[in-house]
């Protein structure tokens, strides 16, 4: 039987990140249940890495990302606008100021601004905040800058891998799957949407990360879509929209509780991002071309979890990252990394807080402390 130092389950961004990181250091197992890496959430992303989006506790690790995305060539300026109604404009200027103490670059813009910005606004959107380092994420280049330093470093993978137990023998865990097993001394719950089957299966406590499903269409829209047209949300978070070459993507900004599987879009949700654009712009939607659903899941305080449970050795969560997952993977990676390895801090992580992120926080003793 094979043996590793680290098995990591899930090849999606999260999997794939950590796998990159610790491959230098350890001999690593990568383990994917699909034909191919980055099937699910990180294959369906919106593409975009927003200073502010996911909150005050993913800023950190959002800012931190920021040189290695730019370094490697994986952002392409876009710009990010939140609108709102001439009603929302206190809520708007305390959440300009809020960011802007996190250290997000986020200001206030007029509504002439804003009709510079997005033409065909309609009237009743009037007050805005504008966050000019908003850009896209090559998200495929990412992921696959990611896999390519895991397998330079030795990682193995193994696809169509679904993991039928785990369980702990000794100093470590024997892993088996239709077809194989191995054993490794720490096995990484990197299984997004399947992280708490996966916990259970290792014999440890759900920590509650839910799969949310959000949904997106693409539309062919009159007149065309600008070119300079940035991502754009509403301040109730009830919309956002952004350009994909001459098409456009909507979504209601959904957070339906779904389960773990392979989610479609539902036409209820489709015929939603479509009314609400049109409650935004005036423009014409000449068709629509596509739409998809992809599943973000969140721990109960919406917050990421990296590190060692609780009660379980040798099992470490890299789960829990939302919608957020793919902005922030080089710091995540690069903290859950030196969490697993007993490193220390460096530049790109020498700010953050590990505790903020420990699933200690969210076991029944964590919770009864909090």
């Amino acid at each position: 039987m094979d043996e590793f130092d680290i098995a990591i389950i899930g090849a999606g961004m999260a999997g794939a990140s950590i796998a990159a990181e610790c491959g230098p250091h350890a001999r690593v197992l990568l383990v994917e249940a699909e034909d191919s890496p980055g099937y699910h959430t990180t294959g369906r992303s919106a593409a975009f890495w927003d200073e502010i989006y996911g909150g005050p506790a993913v800023v950190p690790l959002t800012l931190a990302s920021g040189d290695y995305l730019a370094q490697h060539g994986f952002l392409q300026p876009r710009g990010s606008l939140v609108i709102g109604r001439a009603e929302d404009r206190a809520a708007l200027e305390t959440f300009v100021a809020d960011y802007g103490a996190l250290g997000a670059t986020v200001d206030m813009i007029d509504r002439a601004g804003m009709i510079a910005l997005v033409p065909g606004l309609r009237e009743q959107w009037c007050v805005g905040a504008w966050q000019p380092g908003c850009a896209d994420i090559d998200v495929a280049g990412l992921h696959q800058h990611y896999l390519a330093l895991a397998r330079r470093t030795g990682t193995v993978f193994r696809l169509r891998a679904r993991i039928d137990s785990l369980v702990h023998e000794g100093a470590g865990w024997r892993l088996a799957w239709r077809g194989g097993q191995a054993r490794a001394g720490v096995v990484v719950n990197a299984a997004g949407a399947w992280a708490d089957e996966v916990a259970r299966l290792a014999g440890a406590a759900s920590l509650g990360i839910a799969p949310l499903r959000r949904t997106i269409t693409q539309l062919r829209v009159d007149p065309p879509v600008p070119a300079t047209l940035p991502l754009t949300f509403g301040l109730a978070g009830d919309f956002y929209f952004k350009p994909s070459g001459d098409r456009l993507g909507v979504s209601p900004h959904d957070e339906t509780p779904d389960v773990a599987h392979d989610v479609a879009p539902e036409e209820i949700d489709v015929a939603l991002a479509i009314d609400r654009l049109e409650q935004v712009v005036d423009w014409r939607i000449a068709a629509v071309e596509r739409r998809w659903a992809g599943l973000r899941s969140f721990a109960p305080d919406r917050a990421p979890v990296y590190g060692f449970d609780p009660a379980v050795p040798g099992l470490f969560w890299f789960a829990g990252q939302g919608g957020f997952g793919i902005q922030t993977a080089p710091a995540a990676a690069r903290l859950a990394a030196q969490l697993l390895l007993g490193q220390s801090a460096d530049t790109m992580t020498e700010r953050l807080d590990p505790a903020r992120y420990a699933p200690a926080r969210l076991s029944p003793a964590g919770l009864a402390l909090a």
